[in-house]
């Protein structure tokens, strides 16, 4: 069997929350599709719209079991690492 490539990280920095929902759809649906249980989600600190936008999608997706924010020397803030459903 070939090795999974599906990455588990997504860099959405410097995106509009359009934009970012948008690329971050179909990178849930392909990781969870490639088994993967965490994923991170860069969108960085600034002022806290692209982490907020990133935290309601994920808190009514389906495929995603819990998320949290990353520790302090993985991101802090800037990063949410999200569990999905197996």
């Amino acid at each position: 069997m070939p090795p999974n490539t599906t990455p588990t990280e997504i860099y959405i920095r410097h995106l509009t929350v359009d934009e970012a929902l948008y690329r971050l759809e179909p990178f849930l649906d392909k990781a969870f599709k490639a088994a993967h249980t965490e994923v991170r989600i860069i969108h960085g600190k600034g002022a806290g719209v692209l982490r907020d936008a990133v935290h309601q999608l994920l808190s009514d997706h389906p495929l995603v079991r819990a998320y949290q924010t990353a520790l302090p020397n993985d991101g802090d803030t800037g990063v949410t690492i999200a569990n999905l459903d197996t």
